[in-house]
């Protein structure tokens, strides 16, 4: 492997890189604004902290049935005609939730429905845009690019709760907010079109193929050790799905205010990515790692204690940083250290942790907040993060030996 450069903007000279991260900015976008819109909907239809947690799982339940086939899929097809596809299936969803609350909504299980679209489409997307990422910059650049694409998807995660907020609030209805989520999606598509790559003759076909993911995973326990890291700690630490709750009821700012809470970790975000851009870990990357997802569990609790909106602003931006560390880490060390070949398979697998930590938490969150009230709920989320980082630190000693960034495999 080549020196690590040192110019922070050296990956804006691959066209096909920018594509792709347009393409998942605008997409990123549409996906919070609608987020924010389909939460806020929910909560007023039902009340019920459960419900919210339903959308999670409802958006999970395809991932974990199709992670197999979409991981193999991705190795086998284009993985820019994947994402393309995927990009119409995110903007069929934003339509359909656009004509169901035209027609007038009395239940949430439409949504819930066109929800398990959504995840569908996730199952299909995340794989085969994970994989498709280092074939795009040169190696040495990797690391900066992953970089550069977590700072510019968190500014999307900042800006799109935003203004799904905002348009809300000042509509009083989500419809203008799908909408424009339909268009964002079809910008996207449009961007992944522009992407040029040369297409690479899949390896015949085997139905051990298939499981080929799970197996290199297991064998390889650093991959192994990160990404289950992120499935336990955020599955237990996640308060993003609670977040209407604390708008309405703890925090009273409304609406508006649901999208600047949603918004907030991406704030930390962002500059902390712009940050490891221009300063990239070096050595040590396995310990700053977890000490971040224990400062994650951490303020985690200190959000859901705090009754004052600045701190539970802070704590929130103080969280996101906090992951992005960990997601440039985990991001750049398991996808260098995978072959091509696999990548679309062992990408699958990470995706079900992912999605597992992200949409199976909010369900988890949102049983939690209905058996013992919504801020215990948190505030446990948050203790059991931070006994999940110590007991990997035990289980996996490898992640905290972890020094600088390995060779691509090929």
């Amino acid at each position: 492997m080549g020196k690590p450069s040192s110019d922070a903007r050296v990956v804006f000279r691959y066209p096909n890189f920018l594509y792709h991260a347009g393409a998942r900015v605008v997409s990123v976008l549409g996906s919070e604004m609608q987020a924010v819109a389909v939460g806020w909907q929910i909560y007023g239809l039902t009340h019920r902290p459960l419900d919210l947690g339903l959308v999670g799982l409802a958006q999970f339940l395809p991932g974990i049935l199709l992670f197999l086939v979409a991981g193999h899929t991705a190795d086998r097809v284009p993985r820019k005609r994947i994402l393309q596809t995927c990009m119409g299936v995110y903007a069929l969803v934003s339509v359909l939730l656009f004509v169901f609350t035209v027609r007038g909504l009395h239940s949430v299980l439409p949504i819930y429905a066109v929800l398990l679209l959504n995840g569908t489409g996730r199952a299909f997307s995340m794989p085969a845009s994970q994989a498709l990422l280092p074939t795009l910059v040169a190696q040495e650049h990797f690391p900066i690019a992953v970089a550069w694409g977590s700072s510019w998807f968190q500014v999307a995660t900042i800006l799109g709760p935003v203004a799904g907020g905002l348009i809300y609030g000042a509509t009083g209805n989500p419809l203008p907010v799908y909408g424009l989520a339909a268009l964002f999606y079809l910008a996207g598509l449009l961007l992944y079109s522009r992407i040029r790559v040369k297409t690479v003759e899949p390896p015949r076909h085997s139905g051990e193929m298939v499981f080929e993911g799970l197996r290199y995973i297991w064998n390889h326990k650093f991959v192994l050790g990160a990404i289950s890291l992120d499935l336990f700690a955020v599955l237990l630490g996640g308060a993003v799905a609670l977040l209407p709750v604390y708008a309405r009821e703890i925090l009273h700012v409304g609406a508006p205010g649901l999208g600047i809470l949603r918004s907030a970790p991406g704030l930390g975000a962002i500059s902390t990515g712009v940050l490891l851009a221009h300063r990239p870990l070096g050595r040590r990357q396995g310990t700053v790692m977890l000490w971040c997802v224990f400062g994650f569990g951490l303020f985690t609790i200190v959000f859901g204690l705090s009754r004052n909106l600045t701190l539970s602003l802070a704590a929130l931006a103080i969280l996101g940083a906090c992951d992005t560390v960990s997601v440039v880490v985990r991001s750049t060390m398991v996808q260098l250290r995978t072959p091509d070949h696999m990548r679309g398979r062992v990408s699958a697998v990470n995706m079900v942790f992912i999605g597992a930590s992200n949409e199976v938490g909010q369900f988890e969150s949102g049983i939690t907040a209905q058996w013992f009230g919504t801020v215990p709920a948190v505030v446990l989320g948050g203790v059991g993060t931070i006994l999940v980082v110590v007991l990997w630190t035990w289980l996996f000693p490898d992640l905290r030996r972890v020094q600088e960034t390995a060779s691509v495999s090929k």
